[in-house]
């Protein structure tokens, strides 16, 4: 099967032509919002109303049952239409994904976030990369539970947030510095958003920070407690799950910077210089449509650890590089037309940009493949 062909395997049919339908009025608003730096809020409440805040919920819990495959090729296509859209979304996929894989593979006691999702529609937002290994904020242990303060930052949709998935470090007098994962309720007295998202692309995700101050929360909601600064199995998971999702995203922003241009240079006049950047460019977005379908492969292997976290992140790399390559030769095979904000080009050329900044980067990255090329540990390599 081509690697182009993903976007309509069976599995993935109706999601994709949801998406593709929605897409087509998110379109219409992409370029004022992205302009504006508004966030998406209309197009959250048309995702909603479409059953697509509990589409990777397992069927048992009352949601859609879909797996990281057709989710994935959801927000490919919804990256056609708005980027800013997509990531954000993206961001409460992966949350929802996570669980789902727990429990239906791990019997994780995941049963009641799953069907609060499924039943009440809520919305998770993920703290992003500053809750990565190391973890961040302070927790301090009082009675009955954690006092929680932090500021949480590249928190995407965090205007329509309900929970806030997210985590804090206890400095535990046995164990030393611990992490804790919890939810806090975004509408806590104790919780508020900073509006600080004024970006170079993405600009309509409301990817804001978050504050937290002194939102107590109870022993029984601490989902996970970890040791600080090293791999545990949950982000394992996490980055089988999530990266495949987010990077479906930055692929779709480029298969539509290459649609655009391609429109745009059947416009100039035949040239064989025009007609070798078309090359290049549809040589380079292969590269990534190639890196990401490696990296779902790697998810359907189902073996969460560090060969499968190494092969995930290669793929991210090598699609954040690979799609970056090919909306820049999209720029060079438009000419001075795709130079117009109003060709969307420009645009996706900004968006694009955001494939570098989630982890791992390429320093982590390389050395965490390094580190299992030699036999070495990796651990604390994030």
């Amino acid at each position: 099967m081509s690697v182009v062909e993903l976007r309509s395997q069976p599995e993935a049919n109706d999601l994709v032509a949801i998406a593709r339908r929605l897409g087509q009025d998110f379109a219409q608003r992409a370029a004022e919002m992205d302009e504006t730096d508004t966030f998406v809020a209309e197009n959250y409440e048309a995702l909603k109303a479409a059953g697509l805040v509990e589409a990777g919920v397992p069927k048992e819990l009352g949601g859609g049952g879909h797996d990281v495959d057709a989710l994935a090729a959801m927000l490919r296509e919804l990256a056609h239409h708005c980027s800013s859209t997509a990531l954000a979304w993206s961001m409460h996929t992966h949350q929802v994904a996570i669980p789902a894989w727990r429990w239906l593979h791990q019997k994780a006691p995941v049963e009641p976030l799953l069907k609060r999702v499924a039943a009440e529609r809520i919305i998770l937002l993920s703290s992003g990369g500053s809750d990565w290994i190391a973890g961040s904020g302070k927790a301090e242990k009082v009675e009955g539970g954690y006092r929680i303060t932090a500021r949480k930052i590249f928190s995407s949709g965090a205007p329509a947030g309900n929970l806030l998935m997210t985590s804090a470090v206890w400095d535990s007098p046995e164990e030393g510095p611990q992490v804790l994962h919890f939810g806090i309720p975004m509408n806590s007295p104790q919780v508020r958003i900073i509006p600080v998202w004024k970006t170079l692309g993405m600009r309509a995700t409301g990817s804001h920070d978050v504050m937290v101050d002194g939102h107590v929360v109870p022993d029984a909601a601490v989902a996970l407690k970890r040791k600080a600064g090293e791999w545990h199995m949950v982000f394992h998971i996490t980055a089988m799950i999530a990266f495949p999702l987010i990077y479906a995203v930055y692929l779709g922003v480029a298969e539509s910077a290459r649609d655009i241009a391609l429109e745009l240079a059947r416009k100039r006049r035949p040239d064989p210089h025009v007609t070798e950047l078309v090359g290049k460019m549809e040589t380079a977005l292969r590269g990534a449509q190639l890196a990401h379908a490696s990296m779902l492969a790697a998810v359907r292997g189902n073996k969460p650890g560090p060969e499968t976290t190494n092969e995930i992140m290669i793929g991210r790399n090598l699609v954040a590089s690979h799609a970056i390559a090919a909306v820049e030769l999209a720029m060079e095979t438009a000419g001075g037309a795709g130079f117009y904000r109003a060709a969307g080009l420009e645009r996706r050329f900004r968006d694009i940009q955001g494939a570098r900044y989630h982890p791992m980067q390429s320093g982590q990255q390389a050395t965490f493949a390094g580190s299992i090329a030699l036999g070495l540990p990796t651990d604390r390599i994030f």
